[in-house]
């Protein structure tokens, strides 16, 4: 028994040490003067909004940051700013909520701080299985981190579906709306989620997928988009209003779903049915199916102005929200439910084989062309 004393007495110095250290961390953490981090991110979703709401708060407690989200309805508010500048001109943006053209914007202008991988120690936890190193047909190069998926999904009524059914093909989906006229419907482009839908079944009616991989040319984007658009002259008089109208954004279209007035509705989050049913925001009838067998998926991502003069902080935002306990909270059901772009052991999330967004360049020429077409 005497020759333990000693072991104890220096286990309890040892224990003693690591409480006193772990008591002037937050000590010190508590008596230092808040750093501020404008985030500019999308500010449309409630649950997003509260999500960004806890991180503010973690970031307060542990690393002294001051997490202000300044919400915009679209980014592009923040990019034209940032884009508007002179070389010079220090920014009130820390930090961005980006992707798409938007980045290919400031990517191009050299408007963005570069080798984030390098400088995020999290960003080595990210997924290998992700293909998220070119965002839009842009090459991603370290001007970002992704920080969430998005993946393309229909949403159905359940009887409508087979039992262990988990892809509709544009065939498929063409049946069901001649079968049950006037309960189907799109989004209207340009809205986020109609455009999303033109180039989904792009993915699935071209021949050459690999050109819409491509900068556009309007010089044969008419002829490589022919397919889509005789495939939409057939679908349309089966639609909810004989395709003469169409649901303003998918928020719209799952209300005409909860309503019943239509069977199908559509989001870019695989998790989002599970979680809106858990929440009772959607009707318990529904199911969610991969419009062809690879769905269309992008990222979300972070990335920082070089106009910022808060960098290294925005730095530390950035790597506490690619850590496990960030990402984890983000992917739980009862809130955002959006899936982890880091390695989790304990989570999951409903992600299917996919393929990547066409160049951004499509966009604009799908979106016009629809326009053009239909809504005359």
């Amino acid at each position: 028994m005497q020759q333990l004393k000693p072991i104890l007495r220096s286990l309890l110095v040892l224990l003693g040490l690591s409480v006193l250290l772990q008591v002037n961390v937050h000590a010190e953490t508590q008596g230092q003067q808040p750093q501020t981090v404008r985030f500019y991110a999308w500010g449309g979703s409630a649950e997003v909004n509260a999500y960004i709401q806890w991180a503010k708060k973690e970031l307060a407690q542990t690393h002294a940051i001051d997490l202000q989200h300044v919400k915009v309805a679209d980014i592009s508010e923040a990019v034209a700013l940032l884009l508007a500048s002179e070389e010079n001109q220090t920014s009130a943006i820390d930090l961005l909520w980006i992707n798409g053209e938007n980045f290919a914007a400031l990517k191009h202008a050299n408007k963005l701080v570069g080798d984030l991988p390098a400088k995020v120690p999290n960003a080595n936890q990210l997924r290998e299985d992700l293909q998220w190193q070119i965002d839009f047909g842009t090459p991603v190069e370290g001007y970002e981190l992704p920080w969430g998926i998005a993946q393309l999904q229909l949403i159905l009524r359940n009887d409508l579906l087979g039992e262990q059914q988990a892809v509709l093909s544009s065939q498929e989906f063409y049946q069901l709306a001649r079968l049950h006229p006037g309960r189907f419907s799109y989004p209207k482009p340009p809205s986020f989620h109609g455009t999303s839908w033109l180039k989904a079944l792009a993915f699935q009616l071209i021949d050459d997928t690999e050109l819409l991989l491509e900068p556009a040319e309007p010089a044969t984007a008419t002829r490589i988009l022919q397919p889509l658009w005789q495939y939409l002259d057939q679908l349309h008089p089966h639609l909810w209003r004989t395709g003469e109208e169409f649901p303003i954004s998918a928020g719209r279209q799952r209300q005409l779903y909860n309503q019943g007035v239509l069977d199908n509705s559509i989001t870019f989050n695989p998790n989002e049915v599970r979680a809106l049913q858990l929440q009772q925001k959607l009707a318990p009838d529904a199911r969610s199916v991969s419009l062809g067998n690879r769905a269309l998926t992008n990222f979300h991502y972070l990335a920082i102005p070089t106009a910022s003069q808060r960098q290294a902080a925005a730095l530390r935002v950035i790597n506490f929200l690619l850590s496990p306990d960030a990402q984890r909270e983000k992917a739980q059901p009862q809130g955002w439910a959006d899936p982890s772009v880091v390695r989790l052991a304990d989570t999951t999330s409903l992600l299917v084989a996919s393929h990547p967004e066409p160049h951004v360049s499509w966009n604009e020429i799908l979106e016009q062309a629809w326009l053009a077409r239909y809504q005359r």
